[in-house]
């Protein structure tokens, strides 16, 4: 197993010097073009270099799109386009831009060029030092014109600094141990990763479609919260708070939606079942996560859905019970809606008869602490799915989420400082995470979880029978 290199060496920096450059073409034997040119062979920090790779184009092009993408201990970029105009796009952490060059399309076939701008800072981070950088463009018919694939590496003993990162991509095994080290050798002791049996056998392609929220910030729903003088009437918040201790006995146990995008439909019928037991002061049953996610036209399934009209559904049309309507989309496919019951029971529905959004965080602790727990969702990262324990943060280098997933909030606090959101999950209460439950880093609206469910909720009617 290759060595793992500690926090210290991700954030060293090298200083204005060179960067060694070599290149080879990546094209296959139907690419139009093969890269038999590269200039130059290295470039200087502080400064902007171009690079041109030239070729041979076997055919008339009238139209094509370029794609670049940029990696180094982590991805970096991804700029694509029309070819025929040039485009800059950023590097992390203003580290840097390149540009992709407009390629004077038309193009008759012959001796062509691509080439690249790459401006870089004069004092780059360690983990920058040694990239790949993949530039490749596709005809308007669907030909493949070239692949030119670039690397840089520092000429100096800083090259050690970066060769040995991990970088995960979509066929990376989630609880692949070199990248569980890696990540609590840089996490600054906030959290812990560690081996989740929820993705045993999982690539990060494989568990994309389980993040089955579109998400959505508050300030599109601003018309759909309660006014700010209803909050304000409320007492303040506590400095800590947890939904189970307040409610004992009445906040519903974690559930597992499996392999299906059902999130938005498990956190949000936990939130109504925990603010049923709630209101009556009494258990009660758990409600259905299956009749939203067969049930509710406006959503998507096991393909997805969104907060609002979630609650909409709730609202409208309200829930059967889990005994009634047992989840039995595990598999990735929803069963029909059903009208009657799978057992004997009555087909009731309970109801919302209110639903809104939640707009800041203030707002958000007095809305648990006076009436349940919230749903929310949040942009999900690789390194989420391996926590194990303490308050999670993404690390600086993650750009790039895997999707949106929602969850129910129940709570509050600090731990060693750090303050934290108390949130259930909804993979297991073995298989993932503290039981099932996680901490995120609060007042920073981490991975978006302040605003981008947006956080949402709703206080339950009186059950109402479907006819």
């Amino acid at each position: 197993m290759k060595s793992i290199v500690g926090a210290g060496a991700l954030l060293a920096t090298a200083t204005a010097g060179n960067l060694k450059l070599t290149w080879n073409d990546c094209g296959d034997s139907s690419t139009k073009a093969k890269i038999s040119g590269f200039s130059p062979s290295e470039l200087t920090l502080g400064q902007t270099t171009t690079m041109i790779g030239t070729g041979n184009l076997v055919e008339d092009v009238t139209a094509a799109n370029f794609d670049v993408e940029m990696n180094g201990a982590f991805h970096l970029l991804s700029c694509k386009g029309d070819a025929s105009q040039s485009k800059t796009c950023g590097l992390p952490l203003g580290t840097g831009k390149l540009t992709f060059d407009a390629m004077a399309l038309p193009i008759k076939a012959g001796q062509t060029q691509v080439k690249v701008d790459l401006t870089l800072s004069g004092a780059l981070p360690g983990a920058l030092l040694k990239t790949t950088t993949k530039a490749t463009a596709t005809a308007s018919n669907g030909d493949k014109l070239f692949c030119l694939e670039i690397h840089s590496a520092s000429e100096d003993s800083s090259e050690e600094v970066a060769q040995d990162y991990p970088t995960p991509d979509g066929k990376t095994m989630i609880n692949d141990d070199h990248l569980i080290s890696w990540y609590n050798s840089a996490n600054g002791a906030t959290w812990v990763a560690g081996h989740n049996d929820f993705f045993n056998g999982m690539t990060f392609d494989d568990a994309r479609p389980i993040l089955g929220t579109a998400l959505s910030h508050i300030s599109e729903h601003l018309n759909n919260t309660l006014s700010d003088s209803v909050y304000a009437a409320l007492g303040d918040a506590p400095a800590e708070f947890d939904a189970r201790t307040k409610w004992t006995g009445l906040i519903h146990p974690i559930r597992n939606q499996l392999h299906c995008g059902s999130c938005w439909a498990f956190s949000a019928s936990e939130v109504l079942s925990d603010r049923v037991a709630i209101a009556n002061g009494k258990e009660s049953p758990v409600l259905s996560a299956e009749d939203l996610v067969s049930c509710d036209k406006a959503d998507m399934g096991c393909r997805g859905g969104r907060l609002s009209t979630a609650w909409d559904f709730i609202k409208n049309d309200g829930l059967v019970t889990e005994t009634c309507f047992p989840y039995a989309a595990g598999g990735g496919d929803a069963p029909a809606c059903r009208t009657t019951c799978v057992d004997s029971e009555a087909f009731t529905r309970t109801k919302a008869m209110s639903a809104y959004a939640i707009s800041g965080l203030t707002n958000m602790q007095k809305e648990m602490s006076t009436n349940g727990p919230i749903q929310v969702a949040f942009m999900v990262y690789k390194s989420f799915m391996s926590y194990k324990s303490g308050v999670y943060q993404k690390h600086w280098w993650e750009f790039t989420p895997e999707g949106g997933h929602a969850v129910k909030m129940i709570g509050w606090g600090s731990e060693s400082g750090t303050d934290y959101w108390l949130v259930a999950n909804s993979w297991g209460t073995t298989q993932w995470g503290e039981g099932g439950f996680f901490k995120i880093k609060r007042g920073a609206n981490e991975c978006g979880i302040e605003s981008m469910g947006p956080p949402y909720a709703g206080m339950p009617a009186k059950s109402v029978v479907v006819v």
